[in-house]
């Protein structure tokens, strides 16, 4: 089958990285870490796992990154994924094949894919505490069991991802959707879990304003949950293009901001809360209050800076967005007793008197028609033109891309 493969190698990122500089299109040339391959059709680590024939595949934040070399040599996840690769966690497909001991799942069967590679893919049993708990995103064992390291789909070399017609997955991972929900509905499936875990984690306090930095695919979820489950709430939004300010406004955004120059966001801020800027002798203000929550769907030093500045004393910090770190002013954290808090993913969540799969929430908030997230769906391409998609996410303010798709459904080009 063709494929995306991404193979390590750090002359080749280097030369790669540094042909960058002069046009982005190196990030996707024929010296690029990624390209089209054939390589064999899934094999299955154990009886209990199935193939699913890929319908559509997002590009996550975290692909677009990696392809664009954004990243460092010394970031600790390397120690925890392995090569060669193929990318892609945001599936919905068609089971096409089932193992043995699979159990219930069936050839036909639509379903979403659930990426984790904790312990019952892994054959590990029994389960360690977090998987035991549903909280599979930090489980014990990513770097043992039947396959190679790797926390999900399409960072472990036996487990192959969306970037390829075919993708393996072990019974646990093949989550049903529903018959009215759609494929262009399912495939946000993974990223909204992202978002819903977040705010599951730190939700704001009953009337206080919060804020989401970032109006990306994991920044418009957030907008669409918090207005659907805290519409008491009001939302400000930090948005980068104009197409984005007009997706947040029509998701719910009470107020959308421009994410630069800071300072006057931060004065903005400040008056949408009625909170006094407080002047330092040199730098950004910061606010005498401010919002309950920021949730961080970008993970700058320069955004979570400016957000202990925006935050009310004992508020709260949800970091979803991951970038790589610098050093930044961090003073307001302690004088504002500021809980910044990490959100890895998703699992089982705590929801409304139950406790169940985050992405089986997602499915019941949209038959009840409490949430759409479907409109930041903007591009789609067939495999075979995989530079395009990818230029598409890098140059996000000339493509209008948010969520840029691989639809196997369509035709292959002539």
């Amino acid at each position: 089958m063709r494929a995306l493969v991404f193979r390590h190698g750090v002359a080749r990122q280097i030369i790669t990285k540094a042909l960058s500089v002069a046009t982005p299109r190196a990030l996707v040339g024929r010296f690029a870490p990624m390209q089209l391959e054939e390589i064999p059709e899934p094999s299955l680590p154990g009886d209990d796992w199935l193939v699913v024939r890929t319908g559509l595949c997002g590009i996550c934040g975290s692909d677009a990154k990696q392809v664009s070399l954004n990243g460092s040599l010394d970031n600790p996840m390397t120690a925890v994924i392995s090569f060669p690769q193929v990318l892609g966690h945001e599936v919905v497909g068609e089971v096409v094949s089932v193992g043995s001991g699979v159990r219930h799942r069936r050839p036909g069967d639509r379903v979403v894919l659930n990426p984790w590679l904790s312990c019952g893919p892994r054959g590990i049993d029994p389960p360690c505490p977090a998987c035991a708990n549903g909280d599979f995103s930090i489980c014990d064992n990513f770097t043992r069991g039947r396959i190679p390291a790797g926390i999900h789909t399409g960072n472990s070399s036996a487990a192959t991802g969306g970037f390829a017609p075919l993708v393996p997955a072990h019974e646990s991972m093949a989550i049903p959707v529903p018959d009215d929900v759609s494929d262009d509905a399912a495939v946000l499936a993974d990223p909204f879990s992202v978002s819903l875990h977040g705010i599951l984690k730190r939700p704001p306090a009953p009337g206080r304003a919060c804020l989401v930095w970032g109006c990306g695919t994991l920044g418009l979820c957030a907008i669409a949950i918090l207005k659907s489950l805290h519409p008491a709430s009001p939302i400000v939004a930090v948005a980068r293009y104009p197409h984005q300010r007009r997706l947040a406004e029509r998701l719910g955004a009470s107020l959308v901001l421009d994410h630069r120059p800071v300072a006057r966001l931060i004065e903005d801020v400040g008056r949408f809360t009625s909170a006094e800027p407080l002047r330092p002798w040199f730098g950004l203000p910061m606010l005498n209050g401010g919002v309950d929550v920021v949730y961080d769907t970008v993970g700058l030093p320069e955004t979570i800076e400016a957000g202990v500045r925006i935050v009310r004393p004992r508020g709260a910090i949800v970091v979803t967005g991951v970038e790589m770190p610098r050093r930044f002013e961090w003073t307001p954290l302690y004088f504002k007793e500021i809980s910044l808090i990490g959100s890895n993913a998703f699992g089982e969540e705590n929801f409304e008197g139950t406790r169940k799969h985050a992405m089986e929430i997602y499915f019941d908030l949209l038959r009840a028609g409490r949430v759409d997230p479907t409109p930041i769906l903007t591009h789609r391409f067939p495999l075979e033109s995989w530079r395009e998609a990818f230029l598409a996410c890098f140059d996000q303010g000339a493509s209008g891309a948010v969520k840029v798709l691989f639809d196997y459904r369509q035709p292959r080009p002539a």
